[in-house]
């Protein structure tokens, strides 16, 4: 029985030539499906290359650390549609992980004195271990049963945080100096602090981008289409979802280390429930299950807090606002409704 791929193809030969289930055998002829994902994958590395330019000429027009903050809640939403997008997983509780990360790394280089490098390396280990075990008692059940769960969990960490005497309480971690990038260049500069982010960013949404396209990425698009059949070709799934969720786990972590170096602070304000919300409503704002609709979502959501920030408190009915208009008009968000306009892979 053939997975269902009238929505989202799904190629499990990758995994099969290396001997798991299904596809051609191993040696035997792909050009075809070569010359399939090279065209497939060519609007990607325009879309890409048109990113890199933006983020590269934007600084000098665009305040520039208003576009780290961006790379940094794009990362985020990023690695939360790793997990919803391409698993089929939905988590309430992701700001665990952005928290986790931040208390981390900005205890890491203010108390223990390590070097930038280092403390964003510690903060996204630990959303990982963090994920790992959060991950073994969340995957146990699905749909609405593991939103809850995780949400659940993420409440414990926020409370915990809450009472941990490290994490400051209601003040949080105050003063983090970006520190010395191996011990050479100063992160007080802020083009040297843009450059820094810039490149982790674009390193891990290429990451990301690998792990989508590989036989894991196309085991995970199966599982998320039709879970029972990827069972009976030999996967177990389990295995995979809890993968996902641990990838996805380290991801939010580096974006919650870079954001507690960029802003010198780390707060309960990332570990709250909203900020879960707040990446649901990028990733389905810009379009779920494509690599680049939760760069533009973000983009979108932090443009909105950032200038209509004079609103005040109807900041979120703006937000509300556009949201329900953009589940009403664009079904499958910005990015996906021009995906499916130009009948290309975004």
């Amino acid at each position: 029985m053939a997975i269902d791929t009238s929505t989202d193809p799904v190629d499990l030969s990758g995994a099969a030539r290396t001997g798991t289930a299904g596809g051609p055998a191993a040696g035997s002829p792909t050009r075809h499906g070569d010359r399939v994902a090279g065209s497939s994958n060519r609007p990607l590395a325009v879309a890409f290359f048109i990113m890199l330019a933006f983020f590269a000429l934007a600084p000098f027009v665009i305040y520039p650390v208003f576009l780290m903050k961006v790379m940094c809640f794009a990362l985020f939403a990023c690695a939360f549609n790793l997990l919803i997008g391409f698993a089929g997983l939905l988590s309430f509780g992701h700001a665990m992980f952005l928290g986790t990360a931040g208390y981390a790394s900005a205890h890491a280089a203010k108390v223990w004195g390590l070097t930038p490098e280092l403390a964003v390396l510690f903060g996204t280990g630990c959303s990982l271990v963090l994920g790992y075990v959060t991950g073994l008692l969340a995957i146990r059940r699905q749909g609405i049963y593991f939103a809850m769960i995780t949400l659940a969990l993420a409440q414990m960490v926020y409370f915990f945080y809450l009472q941990t005497p490290f994490t400051g309480g209601e003040d949080g971690i105050q003063a983090v100096p970006r520190g010395r990038l191996f011990g050479l260049v100063d992160l007080s500069n802020t083009w040297a602090m843009y450059t820094f982010v810039s490149v982790i960013f674009f390193g891990a949404f290429l990451l990301i981008w690998r792990i989508v396209q590989s036989p894991f990425g196309q085991v995970l698009k199966a599982i998320r289409e039709n879970e029972p059949r990827a069972t009976s070709l030999g996967y177990d799934t389990d295995h995979f979802k809890l993968m996902a969720y641990v990838l996805s786990a380290g991801f939010a972590g580096l974006a919650g280390a870079l954001k507690a170096l960029l802003f010198q602070l780390s707060s309960l304000t990332d570990v709250y429930w909203t900020m879960s919300g707040e990446v649901v409503l990028m990733t389905l704002l810009g379009g779920m299950g494509t690599l680049f609709g939760p760069v533009v979502g973000a983009a979108i959501i932090i443009t909105m807090q950032n200038y209509l920030a004079q609103l005040g408190a109807w900041v979120t009915v703006v937000q509300g606002a556009i949201f329900v208009v953009c589940v009403l008009a664009f079904r499958r968000g910005v990015v996906g409704e021009i995906a499916h306009r130009l009948r290309k892979s975004l």
